[in-house]
């Protein structure tokens, strides 16, 4: 049985979300600060009058920050049936993966990282690591 993922890019690592998940995929959108918030809550985010967490996947998974030049992409997931942003570096495509193409998270993988992967979809390419999006925003 085939799985649809969105993918997305994060420092040249491809990530994947189920495609059920996701609500849509944003151009860069003026983030609010919030006081004494963790460092991987990025912001508040007004979407059309709706008011989203933003959550910076690159903090949740030790990567380097981004760059002042550098304005990241969304992705809106529904977590627990509300939306929140994830700010990714660029959005890929959808792609559909076989159940056996699926493998344990890398040994390259440490840290919270590992913490946050399902596993890894080996594609003739690359590898598409399976992001777990409910570890993902509550971290």
């Amino acid at each position: 049985m085939s799985t649809r993922l969105v993918t997305f890019t994060l420092d040249d690592r491809v990530y994947g979300v189920d495609v059920g998940a996701v609500q849509e995929v944003l151009r860069g959108q003026p983030r609010t600060r919030i006081p004494l918030a963790p460092t991987s809550v990025a912001g508040l985010i007004n979407l059309r009058g709706q008011v989203l967490s933003a959550v910076d996947l690159r903090e949740q998974l030790g990567l380097a920050a981004y760059s002042a030049d550098q304005e990241p992409m969304l992705v809106v997931i529904r977590v627990s049936g509300e939306p929140v942003a994830l700010l990714v570096d660029s959005i890929g495509s959808v792609v559909d993966v076989e159940a056996d193409q699926f493998e344990p998270p890398p040994d390259t993988l440490a840290g919270v990282a590992r913490d946050l992967i399902l596993g890894a979809y080996k594609l003739e390419d690359q590898l598409l690591l399976a992001l777990d999006v409910d570890r993902a925003v509550a971290a």
